[in-house]
């Protein structure tokens, strides 16, 4: 609990370490710890953060709490999966081109089909699959987060969910006959029981950039748009930051500035398209003017 935290408690863990909220979403709080000192301006940072009015106003016991567990060296993977009467479907394995060393961790472009070795998508999906039985979870979405550690594969966490925001537009399904249909689709239909395995995610490569915020202010455009629509793989900018909100970046954001899709022959095409696209946005931001005492 916040309000019991000893200074000396990541001692035992050692260094580096990761502190991180219970309740937040998206990378929110996440905080690497290298040393001691790092450790306290971390939990410091974490509890000022989890003080807010917005997160208090939640009334949830968890956002009472901060996690601190070792930090596991080794690549970043998500799994979406479905569980059917307590089997694991994966649906895909997203990579994450770029590298999730800290101090802070926004996840910024997902790639499908994984470039992992089969055997190693295997370990992944038995490590899954034992982990979903010991949370007991039986039935729906799955969301988890892996790292490929020196000893073999992580899971780092599990949501009894989908991927979140507009993120799912990257996973493209096909259904039993072959007809396409969004992962939206999938859900709804494996709700309903009609999903089971007969679903699974479409030929082709595709990736996701989730844009992220450059610095604190507030938004007043977003230039070069037109151009990042027109890279060639490029399947879709979609800016949800408005003009005039006020932007946090990580790690006390909680959200993005907007999203780029892209599908090509490889995953690496696909990701060298959002890349592309994202180095022709600029974003005008104003910065917070200090307030007079």
């Amino acid at each position: 609990r916040l309000d019991q935290i000893d200074a000396g408690l990541a001692e035992p863990l050692g260094f580096p370490c990761v502190v991180k909220p219970l309740a937040l979403s998206g990378s929110r709080g996440v905080i690497r710890a290298d040393d001691q000192a790092e450790f306290d301006a971390a939990l410091a940072r974490v509890g000022r953060l989890l003080a807010q009015p917005g997160i208090r106003a939640l009334r949830d016991p968890a956002n009472d709490q901060v996690l601190v567990e070792e930090y596991v060296e080794g690549a970043e993977i998500t799994v979406e999966g479905l569980l059917d009467d307590g089997r694991l479907h994966v649906m895909t394995i997203f990579d994450k081109p770029d590298p999730l060393d800290g101090p802070f961790f926004e996840e910024t472009i997902y790639a499908t089909p994984t470039s992992l070795a089969p055997d190693v998508c295997t370990a992944i999906e038995e490590a899954l699959a034992g982990t979903v039985r010991a949370l007991g979870l039986t039935h729906g979405p799955v969301h988890a987060e892996c790292r490929l550690g020196p000893g073999g594969v992580v899971v780092l966490e599990v949501a009894a969910r989908p991927i979140g925001g507009l993120c799912a537009r990257v996973l493209r399904c096909v259904g039993p006959s072959g007809r396409a249909c969004s992962y939206e689709e999938v859900l709804l239909r494996h709700a309903t029981g009609e999903a089971g395995r007969g679903f699974r995610r479409a030929p082709g490569a595709s990736a996701v950039m989730m844009i992220p915020t450059p610095r604190a202010g507030h938004l007043r455009r977003v230039r070069g748009q037109d151009r990042a629509r027109a890279v060639r793989g490029v399947d879709d900018l979609v800016i949800t930051a408005k003009p005039g909100q006020r932007l946090v970046p990580m790690p006390e954001g909680a959200s993005y500035l907007g999203f780029i899709f892209a599908s090509a022959a490889t995953p690496e095409a696909a990701v060298a398209a959002v890349r592309r696209a994202h180095s022709h946005l600029s974003f005008d931001i104003d910065l917070d003017l200090p307030m007079a005492r």
